[in-house]
């Protein structure tokens, strides 16, 4: 069996989860969860998504989505507006003051990242972000092209030179 600790998916998924647990500890002093800086993130990216879309950027089913609006909308951080053409679509958008919260927990999230890189050096923080963005590419397009019904796996023979890639989860 293969040493897991040494897998990169593995080690991905550790970096990622450590990077979410010391930003977790870090904006918990500002009073806010991830789930609800994700909510904010989204909607800085792409301001007017519909409850729908955001349970789908978000990975949660709708009622959720729901749930987490209603209480940013109570803190007063987005606002429901109906959609002219269709008044049973609700549009979301983040307020002023959403946007100064999310300005702020973005250093926050900027620091814990450079937190994070501080033993690498600039060349190889640049080298490492060009690496994961092909990767990212790399998935996304085969998650569209499975969307479409299109979508094939990569060969198996391109990965058996790459270290830790014979042996997938």
């Amino acid at each position: 069996m293969p040493n897991t600790d040494e897998y990169i998916g593995v080690v991905i998924s550790d970096v990622a989860r450590l990077l979410r647990t010391a930003f977790d500890r870090r904006v918990h002093r500002l009073g806010i969860t991830r789930a609800q800086w994700l909510v904010l993130t989204r909607l800085h990216r792409h301001p007017g998504a519909s409850q729908s879309e955001l349970a789908e950027m978000m990975e949660v089913e709708k009622a959720s989505a729901g749930r987490m609006i209603d209480r940013l909308e109570a803190r007063g951080w987005v606002q429901r507006r109906a959609k002219p053409d269709d008044r049973r679509v609700k549009r979301v958008y983040l307020t002023p003051e959403a946007e100064r919260v999310h300005r702020r927990i973005w250093r926050v999230a900027e620091a814990t990242v450079e937190d994070a890189l501080v033993d690498l050096s600039a060349r190889e923080s640049v080298q490492m972000m060009r690496l994961l963005t092909r990767v990212k590419k790399t998935l996304a397009a085969g998650m569209d092209g499975a969307a479409n019904g299109n979508g094939t796996a990569a060969p198996r023979t391109a990965r058996a030179h790459r270290p830790n890639g014979s042996a997938a989860p």
